[in-house]
């Protein structure tokens, strides 16, 4: 009988989502949750759950990993069954299977109730809205939607995902409140792609409608917005931004690139001068906000000259965060079946220093901008003297931390536990990631 369960966690915050459903299943059957972070020699569960991501070549490779560490921990006598779910495995579970059978079930992304009953357990309906948090309890995110509709030519996610499904209003509304209750005071909405959501269910793009709502949940006091996507961003999402003072000015909109041929390789559905003009349209409709974008490099068709009107694309735009990735064909993909892979991994590897290079000077001279500003910060941890937050500005695990010396507590605030409240602080240092400041 299993007593004890380890779930890990692997690839994006849509996938932690997904485990923290099935985990508070598991919690209310009566079984432990062993966290991630805990040793299995000590901790020996009766079964490892692995959420496995296989979005990209090094995701998977990630994953593979963590299943053969797994395994080993089986042959070991740390644990006595392994469950492999997720992506990967939606993926490739047949070549799975037949390569990894220590794996004692295999299980794709809509399966989690059969994983369940897998550790001979039944699914509650009644625990739909509800998690078991694996974030610090003060944030969580919230997936509005599931699948994807775009045809982006090198993404697998449609064909792992599956068409776009948006969640009903009521359900996010009713799952919103629980984390509140539970002391979430920060929602990060989420979804393959965030602006699609309702045109299913509503005929409509009700994001900005939803939006709303979740800053009306008493208790949540900031809702950030990440995967957006840039062809016909509804622009009342903006007006929401713009004036209700719980949205985050804050935005994630991956672009991927500048260049009009790449763009249309990529089959993203929008052009160069359309792009530019939608980052001018975030600038001047919600003033101070802060834009964070991923680029991709060595796409086939990016020329030489194509990258450097990404590069410089780059230095005008000024985007606060940005993060980037190399191109790896996707079997399956209609990139892989079109286009050729013609760009050496050697080039790909030195684009993308050379555009993590540019970004580094543009990120540290914004938070050198704001030196001297004082600002309203989330308290996320403490560790050696040093408290660790983030302000409007920052998502959690994707971006810089604010560190605020413990030494500049109020005296008034020395016993308490300040983690998961919010301060004011003075920024007084940075560098091209973290920021320091004082509490004030």
């Amino acid at each position: 009988m299993v007593k004890a369960v380890q779930l890990i966690t692997l690839g994006c915050s849509k996938n932690r989502v997904d485990s923290e459903h099935l985990l508070k299943q598991i919690f209310n059957t009566g079984i432990k949750i062993i966290p991630e972070s805990e040793d299995l020699s000590s901790s020996k569960p009766d079964a490892i759950i692995l959420n496995t991501c296989g979005f990209i070549k090094d995701a998977k490779e990630e994953s593979i990993e963590a299943i053969l560490q797994a395994v080993e921990a089986k042959r070991l006598g740390y644990t006595k069954k392994v469950f492999v779910f997720g992506c990967l495995s939606q993926r490739y579970r047949d070549e799975l299977i037949k390569e990894i059978p220590e794996v004692d079930g295999f299980f794709g992304v809509f399966d989690v109730k059969t994983v369940l009953k897998a550790i001979d357990r039944d699914w509650d309906v009644s625990l739909n809205s509800c998690r078991y948090l694996t974030t610090p309890s003060h944030y969580a995110y919230l997936k509005i939607s599931e699948g994807c509709d775009r045809v982006c030519s090198y993404c697998a996610i449609p064909l792992i995902r599956k068409n776009h499904i948006s969640l009903p209003v009521e359900e996010l509304l009713d799952e919103a409140k629980f984390l509140a209750l539970n002391g979430v005071k920060e929602l990060i909405v989420i979804a393959q792609d965030t602006t699609y959501y309702g045109l299913d269910l509503y005929r409509e793009r009700k994001l900005a409608s939803l939006l709303e709502q979740l800053c009306d949940v008493p208790g949540i006091e900031w809702v950030r917005l990440l995967y957006s996507y840039p062809d016909s961003f509804p622009d009342r999402v903006l007006d929401v931004m713009a004036s209700n003072p719980k949205m985050c000015k804050y935005l994630d909109i991956p672009l991927q690139h500048i260049n009009d041929k790449v763009l249309s390789n990529m089959r993203r559905g929008i052009n160069s001068y359309t792009t530019r003009k939608l980052v001018e349209k975030f600038r001047e409709k919600v003033p101070g906000i802060v834009l964070r974008t991923t680029m991709m490099v060595g796409h086939p068709g990016e020329s030489k000259s194509a990258f450097n009107e990404l590069c410089n694309f780059i230095r005008e735009a000024k985007f606060e965060r940005l993060g980037a990735f190399t191109y790896s064909q996707e079997e399956g993909t209609w990139g892989a079946s079109n286009l050729k892979d013609s760009i050496s991994e050697r080039v790909k590897e030195e684009r993308y220093q050379e555009l993590m290079e540019i970004q580094s000077a543009i990120s540290y001279n914004y938070n050198l901008s704001r030196r001297g500003e004082r600002e309203r910060v989330l308290i996320d941890s403490f560790s050696d003297g040093v408290y660790i937050g983030r302000s409007m500005s920052e998502s959690p695990e994707v971006d810089g931390e604010i560190l605020i010396g413990s030494h500049s507590l109020p005296k008034e605030n020395v016993s308490k536990n300040i983690i998961g409240t919010f301060v004011n602080v003075q920024i007084e240092n940075a560098d091209e990631y973290d920021l320091s400041a004082l509490f004030i």
